[in-house]
C-alpha cells in the first residue's frame, strides 16, 4: 500500500468512525449531549468537525470505560484486518508537543519535546493548509503509527518560537497529567525512568525504613525535600519531627486542587504546604511505578481501620474520590485492599456492588490495568521539558563561563548568578 492509498485508509476510518458516533442508539445521545455541552454548531462555536474528531480521541463510555475505536470494533462486523489495525492505531495514537525541525513537501520533522524523540511525519491533509508554520514553531499535534510510518491526526494548537517558554509550560502539564508520555513510543527513555524507580526505591526504604510515610501536607513538602537531598547527594538529615498527623482524619474539597490551566502548572508544582486546610499527605514509594504524594490516604486507610466506618467524616466522597481519581493506580488500591480484610466489604456497601477486588480494578483503573503508568514525581527526574521549565537546563551559550577549577558545594548558590542552588542549575548535569 502506498503513502497516497494509506492516507485514504485512514481517512475513509476516520469518516466511517464519525458515522458510528451520530448513528449508534446509545453513543448517538451521548454525543448529541457532548456537542451540547462544548458549543459545538453555535454561533462562534466549535465546528462539528472538530468537535467530531475530539469525541473520537478522547471520549470513553461505560463502566470499564472503552474508547470511541474500541466500541467501533465491538459493533462492527465484517471489518477486515487492515481497517482493525488502523483503528487500533488511531485509538494508540499519540498526542503530544512537538518543536518544527523540518517543513517537507509532505509533512513535517518533528522533535516531541515530551517523550524526546524525532519523527518525520507524513500529513492527512494538504500542506497548504499548513502556510505559515516554520522551523522552530511549536505544535499540539496528535499522531499516529501504522506499520512503522507516522501520520499526522491533527493539530489542535499552534506556537510561534517565540513562545518556547509556553511550549515548554504546556508539556509539563501534559507529563503531570499524563506521565506516561514521557516514555510512550520511546524504548530508550522509558529503559532510563524504570532504572530511576529501582535506583530510587532502594534510596526510599534506606532512607525511611519502609515503603510509606503519612504527615501533614504542612509537612509532606519538607519531607519530600529531605529525601531528595538523600537521594541525590546521601545526605541523611533527622525527618522524624516532620512527622505529625492531623487533628482529625477527614475527607473534604480542598479548594487548590481545582486547577484551571492557567494556574495548573504552579498549582501541581507549587507544594502541599500552601494549602490553607490541613490534611493528611501519605509519602509513599511503589516498588513498579515510583514515588506518589497522596492527599488523604491517612483518611482512606482509616476507613477501613476504625470499629464503625461511617464515624470517618465523608467516608463515602474519600473511597469515591480514590477509585475515580485518575492519578491513583491500581497499585495503590490492591496496596490498601491487601492491608485490610474489610476493604470489599465497605467499598462494596458504599457503592451498591458486589465487586470482587479485580472487578472493581477493571472497572475503575482500566487504564492501569491496560498500561504501566509510573508516577509523575519519578519521570519528572527524566523530563529535560521540567528540567527546561525549571531553568536547569539552558543553551549553553546563555550561560556565563564558569571558573571549573573552583570548589563549588552542591548546596552553594550556582556561580552563573541565576540565584538557584548549584546542584540545581549547572551543576544538575555534573
Amino acid at each position: 500500500m502506498n503513502i497516497q492509498e494509506r492516507m485514504d485508509s485512514i481517512n475513509g476510518v476516520i469518516k466511517n468512525i464519525a458515522e458510528f458516533i451520530q448513528t449508534h442508539e446509545d453513543i448517538k445521545a451521548d454525543f448529541n449531549e457532548y456537542l451540547r455541552t462544548i458549543g459545538a454548531n453555535a454561533k462562534n462555536g466549535i465546528p462539528l468537525q472538530t468537535a467530531c474528531f475530539s469525541y473520537i480521541l478522547e471520549r470513553n463510555l461505560g463502566e470499564d470505560l472503552k474508547s470511541i475505536p474500541q466500541l467501533y470494533l465491538e459493533n462492527t462486523k465484517g471489518l477486515d484486518k487492515d481497517t482493525k489495525n488502523v483503528v487500533q492505531a488511531i485509538d494508540d495514537s499519540i498526542s503530544s508537543v512537538f518543536e518544527i525541525k523540518k517543513v517537507t513537501k509532505t509533512g513535517f520533522e518533528l522533535l516531541n519535546i515530551v517523550n524526546e524523540r524525532k519523527y518525520v511525519i507524513v500529513s492527512l491533509m494538504k500542506m497548504t493548509a499548513f502556510r505559515g508554520l516554520g522551523s522552530g514553531d511549536y505544535i499540539i499535534a496528535r499522531i499516529v503509527n501504522i506499520n512503522g510510518d507516522y501520520y499526522l491526526l491533527e493539530i489542535s494548537g499552534v506556537l510561534p518560537a517565540t513562545k518556547k517558554d509556553d511550549a515548554y509550560r504546556f508539556a509539563v502539564a501534559k507529563i503531570i497529567q499524563n506521565p506516561e508520555l514521557v516514555y510512550l513510543d520511546n524504548p530508550e527513555k522509558q529503559k532510563e525512568v524504570e532504572e530511576d524507580v529501582a535506583e530510587i526505591y532502594k534510596k526510599f526504604t534506606e532512607f525511611f525504613g519502609t515503603t510509606e510515610i503519612i504527615t501533614t501536607n504542612k509537612y509532606a513538602d519538607d519531607i519530600i525535600g529531605i529525601f531528595n537531598d538523600y537521594a541525590e547527594e546521601g545526605t541523611k538529615a533527622d525527618y522524624k519531627e516532620l512527622i505529625a498527623e492531623p487533628e482529625e482524619y477527614k475527607f473534604f474539597d480542598v479548594s487548590e486542587f481545582n486547577n484551571s490551566y492557567d494556574n495548573f502548572l504552579e498549582n501541581s508544582l507549587g507544594g502541599f504546604s500552601s494549602h490553607k486546610e490541613t490534611y493528611d499527605v501519605g509519602i509513599i514509594y511503589d516498588e513498579e511505578l515510583g514515588l506518589y504524594a497522596i492527599p488523604f490516604y491517612g483518611t482512606f486507610n482509616k476507613i477501613f481501620e476504625v470499629k464503625d466506618y461511617t464515624t470517618v467524616e465523608n467516608y463515602d466522597a474519600c473511597i469515591k474520590y480514590f477509585l475515580h481519581n485518575d492519578k491513583f493506580s491500581a497499585n495503590l488500591i490492591r496496596m490498601v485492599a491487601n492491608k485490610h480484610k474489610n476493604f470489599m466489604e465497605i467499598v462494596n456497601a458504599v457503592l451498591a456492588k458486589n465487586f470482587t477486588l479485580e472487578e472493581l480494578l477493571k472497572t475503575y483503573k482500566r487504564r492501569y490495568i491496560n498500561n504501566k503508568i509510573i508516577s509523575s514525581t519519578t519521570v519528572l527526574y527524566r523530563s529535560n521539558a521540567f528540567s527546561s521549565t525549571l531553568g536547569i537546563i539552558e543553551d549553553n551559550e546563555n550561560k556565563p563561563q564558569i571558573d571549573t577549577t573552583q570548589k563549588i558545594g552542591r548546596n552553594d548558590p550556582c556561580p552563573c548568578g541565576s540565584g538557584k542552588k548549584y546542584k540545581k542549575c549547572c551543576g544538575a548535569a555534573v
